[in-house]
């Protein structure tokens, strides 16, 4: 029983960090599918990073993390779910403190 509810409790978190991914996509220009994959995320996410001219260098390479972790995510598949789990939450973390992909970009000061 513990490993059930062990699981069901994973799957809902991933659930979670699926959709709040797929929202973190769409605000960066991607048009995400219903019922994304992991590795659809990935796909657009890096679209939309490469397409955004006004960007700084710094934010480029979070995005480039955010996608890493997702790549990882994607290649774990549900084998271990809870080291899957991690790599969706480190591209998540990521990609949300991100400035708003219609601003200007600043440079480093």
């Amino acid at each position: 029983m513990i490993i059930g509810d062990l699981s069901a409790r994973l799957a809902a978190a991933r659930g979670r960090l699926i959709i709040e991914l797929s929202r973190a996509v769409t605000d960066w220009g991607g048009q995400v599918p219903e019922d994304p994959g992991v590795a659809e995320l990935a796909d657009l996410l890096e679209g939309a990073a490469a397409s955004l001219r006004t960007i700084t260098p710094s934010s480029r390479a979070e995005l480039a993390g955010a996608v890493g972790h997702l790549r990882a995510a994607d290649r774990l598949g549900g084998l271990l779910p809870a080291v899957t789990l991690w790599h969706l939450r480190q591209a998540l973390q990521r990609s949300a403190p991100l400035p708003d992909p219609g601003e200007p970009a600043t440079a480093p000061g």
